[in-house]
């Protein structure tokens, strides 16, 4: 008996399209079983996180990022969403896979230019912080105040309430500094070796805090006494009056329960030791709220008046002569407006000191 042909079409052909012509689709899952989560540490693509409500005792969560955040970034400070394995067993390994709404966003660049590659290079310090702390020492290094005005304009700019800690209060008076300060009524702690931590625990309850300062000023010996089971490296100063880095990562602590009190006592975030502050992520008109004191001396300057020595008929020369506020800081302005314009350099900025004030410039 012949055998009948089978004839073919093309209903009988599979064809398996290729990688680049799959069907992509742009549903995405939408994890309605994530736990929420704080991030306290970030290291090489691991994520350390607790999660909300969680008791002091219970183990951290370690996780990575899900695939499908794109190139969103997570930081120290960031509220997320977890899935996987978050029982913080050993070994065990959850995804981030959403990030919640930032309240705030502490940033710094390596440079005022946004011109350069220093300047253009933005790093996120922390997410969702409620105060900035910073840690200035009154001997040994000696105070530089244009580092705490960079810190200040930072902190107003994200919307942070700032806290000036004064350190080593033993080795010098607080006068000096807090006169530089005086119209800014900015509050303020002096820490002694020897003193209890009462007024700064009070400060920090119920709040995110960050520490930033530059090496050697005390943060790690402080932050130690603050949380003694955090064992932060404490470095030495050396002869110049230089501190050697110590924290090399941002880290958030759960500061632990006062004697007697309730409530939650907070979370502090040590950052390394910086060098500098760089602000060009912070607008020229943003800068002058890092002054306030020198907000209402502008009423009177022309439009468009970019406040630097050499613009004409600008009012804060004439503020500033009438007494209504400190020349320094005036001319510490203009040297972050000048840094801004590539004029200055903010690295060699916070080691100008004059002689014959040891505020001026520094």
């Amino acid at each position: 008996m012949a055998t009948r042909r089978r004839e073919y079409d093309e209903d009988d052909v599979r064809v398996r399209p290729g990688k680049s012509s799959r069907p992509r689709t742009r549903t995405r899952p939408r994890h309605a079983d994530a736990v929420d989560g704080f991030v306290i540490a970030v290291d090489r693509g691991r994520y350390t996180c607790v999660l909300a409500g969680a008791d002091p005792e219970d183990p951290t969560v370690t996780a990575m990022r899900a695939r499908e955040l794109g190139r969103k970034s997570v930081v120290v400070g960031d509220r997320v969403g977890l899935v996987g394995d978050t029982s913080g067993a050993a070994g065990a390994l959850a995804r981030i896979v959403r990030i919640a709404e930032r309240s705030s966003v502490l940033r710094r660049t390596a440079d005022d230019d946004e011109t350069t590659a220093e300047g253009r290079l933005e790093r996120v310090v922390v997410a969702n912080a409620d105060q900035l702390v910073i840690v200035s020492a009154l001997a040994d290094p000696p105070p530089r105040t244009g580092f705490i005005d960079r810190c200040l304009v930072a902190a107003y700019d994200a919307g942070i309430a700032p806290l000036l800690c004064l350190t080593k209060a033993d080795l010098a008076g607080p006068e000096q500094v807090l006169g530089y300060y005086a119209e800014l009524e900015l509050p303020y702690v002096l820490v002694r070796p020897d003193s209890d931590l009462d007024a700064l625990r009070a400060l920090l309850a119920g709040r995110v805090s960050v520490l930033v300062g530059h090496s050697g000023v005390g943060k790690s010996t402080l932050v130690n006494r603050l949380v003694p089971d955090a064992a932060r490296a404490v470095g030495v100063v050396s002869a110049i009056g230089r501190g050697r880095h110590t924290s090399t990562s941002a880290v958030a602590l759960r500061l632990p329960p006062a004697p007697g009190a309730c409530g939650d006592p907070g979370w502090i975030v040590d950052t390394p030791g910086v060098r500098s502050f760089g602000l060009a992520h912070v607008s020229a008109e943003s800068l002058l709220h890092g002054f306030p004191d020198l907000v209402e001396g502008t009423v009177d300057c022309p439009p468009n008046c970019p406040h630097t020595a050499d613009a004409p008929d600008c009012a804060l020369d004439a503020w500033v002569a009438a007494g209504r506020a400190d020349p320094r800081r005036l001319a510490s302005y203009r040297r972050l407006l000048a840094s801004r314009s590539g004029e200055g350099d903010p690295r060699g900025e916070a080691d100008q000191r004059n002689p014959g004030d040891p505020l001026a410039g520094s």
